[in-house]
């Protein structure tokens, strides 16, 4: 008998289903369409509520969802299972996107390189999955166990490797690959903790420097500097002389130091040390996110080190 008041046979199931035999027994066995009873003979029986999933199962496979997020619709109620695919189907689509315009700009190509190969073959590694295990161990690394710094740097993640948009352009994809070497270049994490270490070793004592005052002087000094060259006053010029003194007489107030040739000379030493890579990083970072280079503050600190290379007492 093909149906009883006990339940659906697989045969019975098939045919209201419109599924064959062989792929409800597979899903069976599968574990996604579980079995409710079997026949004194041995027959698998379904039920009412079975017939209704296998229709929600056979939707979902239609839309991609895996056999394995499908069996897991015990413990999450559809709308997860539907949220996470929909995620899925995303991220998926920005990876074909961001094939698609690589195979593009190759294909335009009379004669495609084998730089066009290594952009082709690094693909998989601008996912996002990638991207947060990079900053994971890049904010580890650099904080170096310091709280503050951690913090900050936590607070950047999102403008350090910003996403690639939908369709991006090949510099943008290439941009993207370049960014993630340097942030994964060991020396280059380590100088910038090196560098960073005095200032942020501040932030443990008691009490630590004051950061909204540090953030209103910065705001201070890029209004001195931009304001000054708005004027045509050059760095190496004698009037950017009162310009350079208010400067130094900003960080000397948020810094705890007092202008003096020394502290001059320090701080063009800080400048002449600065890792070039650092302001690669956002200028790349820029790139991938089609905003103008240099921006404002960029302009301001060159000119400050332009000008201390100028004016600043030397070294005896």
């Amino acid at each position: 008998m093909a149906h009883n008041r006990d339940g659906y046979t697989i045969g019975r199931l098939s045919k209201l289903s419109g599924l064959p035999v062989k792929t409800i027994r597979f899903y069976s066995d599968a574990g996604v369409l579980p079995e409710r009873d079997r026949t004194p003979a041995g027959y698998r029986l379904y039920g009412e509520e079975d017939l209704a999933r296998l229709e929600l199962v056979r939707t979902l496979r239609e839309v991609g969802v895996d056999l394995a997020t499908i069996r897991s619709l015990g413990e999450r109620d559809l709308r997860q299972v539907l949220a996470l695919h929909l995620r899925t189907v995303e991220t998926r689509l920005r990876a074909l996107q961001r094939t698609r315009a690589v195979l593009r700009a190759t294909l335009d190509k009379p004669d495609p390189s084998e730089a066009d190969l290594h952009r082709l073959n690094s693909l998989g590694r601008l996912g996002a999955a990638e991207r947060d295990a990079l900053l994971d161990a890049f904010v580890a690394e650099v904080g170096g166990g310091n709280a503050a710094r951690e913090r900050w740097l936590t607070g950047l993640r999102d403008a350090m490797i910003p996403e690639l948009p939908a369709e991006p352009t090949v510099e943008q994809l290439d941009a993207w690959l370049e960014l993630a070497e340097l942030l994964s270049d060991e020396e280059y994490r380590a100088g910038l903790r090196a560098r960073s270490d005095a200032f942020w070793k501040r932030q443990q004592e008691s009490p630590p420097m004051d950061l909204s005052a540090w953030h209103e002087v910065n705001d201070a000094l890029e209004r001195t500097v931009t304001t000054a060259i708005a004027r045509g006053v050059d760095a190496g010029s004698p009037e950017a002389g009162p310009v350079l003194d208010e400067v130094m007489a900003l960080l000397g107030r948020v810094y705890g130091e007092r202008d003096s040739p020394e502290y001059r000379r320090s701080t063009a030493r800080a400048y002449e040390e600065h890792d070039p890579r650092a302001t690669r990083q956002w200028q790349l970072a820029a790139v991938i996110q089609g905003t103008p280079w240099p921006p404002p503050q960029t302009v301001v600190h060159e000119w400050i080190a332009a000008a201390l290379r100028a004016h600043a007492p030397t070294d005896t």
